[in-house]
């Protein structure tokens, strides 16, 4: 029970850091907060409510994910390394991937509010 305290407090320690010091994280938790609300009047059930609030989440995720890989870098070099970029490229890549797949849960949800019926 105690590793879960602790992983606990260790996640709410990073929260509380992002959302200080991460424009993007920021940018993005001010877009769930949005979502909550929106999501309701977009989905057509919950399942959908479920899909679009999850979408966002799942870029919030990589997001975190992105910037724990632009941590360990920088903390190992500041200096240019070849090997360094790419991973933070990957991690650039990976949340723009994830902000596709939200536009698209989210252009799909509008679809099938506006037109009334299922994609």
């Amino acid at each position: 029970m105690q590793r879960l305290i602790d992983a606990f407090i260790n996640s709410v320690r990073a929260f509380r850091k992002l959302a200080v010091s991460e424009k993007a994280f920021q940018q993005e938790l001010m877009l769930l907060v949005l979502a909550l609300p929106a999501g309701w009047f977009v989905s057509v059930s919950w399942r959908g409510y479920a899909l679009l609030i999850g979408a966002v989440l799942l870029l919030i995720m990589v997001e975190v994910l992105n910037t724990g890989i632009e941590a360990a870098c920088d903390a190992i070099s500041r200096e240019f390394h070849i090997d360094i970029q790419l991973a933070k490229d990957c991690g650039s890549l990976a949340v723009l991937i994830s902000v596709v797949i939200a536009g698209g849960v989210w252009g799909i949800a509008l679809i099938e509010r506006i037109i009334g019926v299922p994609i």
